[in-house]
């Protein structure tokens, strides 16, 4: 995940384990999701320590990019990617300075990543300039909850931060995506599952709109 500070040595060596029943469970079908159909040119947004590779489709004409800028998930990542024999690039650039020529890719996709993004609408300018016309950008989030739980999130997020790599338990991450003038909303979903402080979450596809 990308962070204020990316730079998460326990949480990152804690974080596979922590997951696991998750990631073999509830977590399985919207990994899934996101990985549907994807374009030949693919970017996981923020791979932390590589939950998505293990979904990512190869062969033929496709070509992998990641990027992950905590240094101790970023090894994590090229571990995974090695044991999965996996042929991806993977970068240790921030979400919001992308080392990538505009249009270059077809899809890119962010899984539980924009919780610990410093500047949302940055990252979200530049997933813009390298999505081709027409591309699409997944995502897979946790974000700010109604009620008493969102009161508990927003008690909560200033330890949590510093607990889990500079996550925010309550942004309002479906304002900015669908505030973006760059993208045209294909589908958003709510997912009422999770456990508070980490619920709900939101899956859904934006398209980047072809000319001004």
């Amino acid at each position: 995940m990308v962070s204020d500070t990316p730079e998460h040595r326990f949480f990152a060596a804690i974080y596979d384990p922590a997951t696991a029943v998750a990631e073999r469970t509830v977590l399985r079908p919207h990994r899934e999701y996101l990985v549907e159909e994807l374009g030949e040119s693919v970017l996981d947004l923020g791979a932390g320590t590589g939950g998505m590779f293990p979904y990512l489709p190869t062969g033929g004409e496709r070509r992998l990019h990641a990027v992950e800028p905590d240094p101790h998930m970023c090894r994590q990542a090229l571990a995974k990617a090695a044991e999965l024999n996996l042929d991806i690039d993977i970068s240790d650039a921030s979400a919001e300075s992308l080392p990538y020529a505009d249009d270059r890719f077809d899809t890119v996709i962010a899984s539980m990543v924009f919780c610990t993004i410093p500047d949302i609408e940055t990252a979200l300018t530049e997933v813009s300039r390298v999505l081709k016309p027409g591309g699409e950008f997944r995502f897979f989030e946790h974000v700010h909850a109604d009620g008493w739980r969102g009161r508990v999130q927003t008690l909560a997020t200033p330890i949590w931060r510093r607990l889990a790599g500079g996550c925010h338990l309550n942004r309002r991450t479906v304002s900015h995506l669908t505030a973006s003038r760059s993208f045209d909303v294909v589908e958003i979903d709510r997912l009422d599952f999770g456990v508070t402080p980490v619920w709900p979450f939101v899956r859904g596809r934006l398209r980047k709109r072809r000319g001004p």
